[in-house]
């Protein structure tokens, strides 16, 4: 019988608790560290090694730290799923955005890829206007708005542009769509549950791919991608137990943090400090998702 833990709550109510708020703020924080922590091993293995080379170690290292803990826990029943076409395109969105990720990272700063990844809190608010069929006011319009320009500031498409910064921009809008698609599953599934087939359709799309484009890594660099495989393993979990805990408006705000670590990691490791335009770019697209979460958790209140 499959253990309880892994199931979703049966009383779980529309408004969360201040406790799973904070909890899911919390889980929030440590998986975008652990997301940035992936990232930094994945850079340090340098660009001579192709992306879904990456995605596929990495998968590979989570699935074998996922599932014997699924098995023991709930046997089986555990992997038991009613939504398989939401899995699969939660998955392949994931998938694409790591690869985008992976690439984006080993030739840009970390920084500057961050800059572009904060825009998620944007992009969610205008995919919900797109395909949720939100009404929004000006003033949210105006927000999404400014917040693309901030985008653009970040890429920097008139100065010294760099393809990394695209495909950065590929990636986040990937993992919105995963977002999205993550809180539709968390009605139904267990966090691990999705993890688990977010894995599996990795190991599989990358898997088919791998054996043609595959560099043996060295000793040094195969030690990189087992850490980058635990440390995305941790990410994947903690986010998607925190849209679970928390409503997505709430939690993804805290994305911003991950301009810290960028921050750190550039510095410490690569002696980089963000250019003008990355930082100018960062600040109008923090203030401007600050700015709609406010908005929102007013609306919402009926403020």
């Amino acid at each position: 019988m499959a253990n309880p833990s892994l199931r979703p709550p049966v009383d779980q109510q529309d408004a969360p608790t201040s406790r799973n708020l904070a909890l899911g703020i919390l889980c929030m924080l440590i998986a975008i560290g652990g997301f940035a922590t992936m990232q930094m091993f994945v850079k340090l293995a340098g660009p001579e090694y192709p992306p879904f080379q990456a995605v596929f170690i990495r998968s590979v290292i989570a699935a074998v730290i996922i599932v014997p803990w699924m098995l023991k826990s709930g046997g089986t029943a555990s992997f038991k799923t009613d939504c398989p076409c939401g899995h699969f395109f939660r998955s392949l969105s994931g998938v694409l955005g790591n690869a985008s990720f992976f690439y984006a990272y080993s030739i840009i700063a970390l920084t500057e890829g961050m800059a572009i990844v904060m825009s998620v809190p944007i992009f969610v608010a205008l995919s919900a206007i797109l395909f949720l069929g939100e009404k929004v006011g000006v003033r949210r319009w105006t927000a999404i708005l400014v917040g693309f320009a901030g985008v653009m500031v970040a890429l920097n498409p008139a100065g010294d542009f760099q393809l990394g910064s695209l495909f950065a921009l590929s990636g986040t809008l990937c993992w919105v769509f995963s977002i999205i698609m993550i809180k539709k599953l968390t009605e139904t599934e267990s966090p691990f549950l999705i993890v688990f087939y977010y894995m599996m359709t990795a190991v599989v799309v990358s898997g088919v791919i791998v054996p043609f484009i595959w560099v043996t890594p060295t000793m040094k660099h195969a030690l990189y991608f087992f850490a980058a495989g635990i440390a995305g393993a941790i990410g994947q979990v903690l986010a998607t137990y925190s849209v679970k805990l928390a409503p997505a408006n709430v939690v993804t705000p805290f994305e911003y943090t991950t301009i810290c670590w960028g921050v750190v990691f550039d510095l410490t490791i690569w002696g980089v400090l963000p250019d003008l335009h990355t930082a100018i770019g960062a600040g109008i697209v923090i203030m401007t998702g600050l700015y709609i979460w406010h908005r929102e958790t007013r609306v919402r209140a009926g403020l």
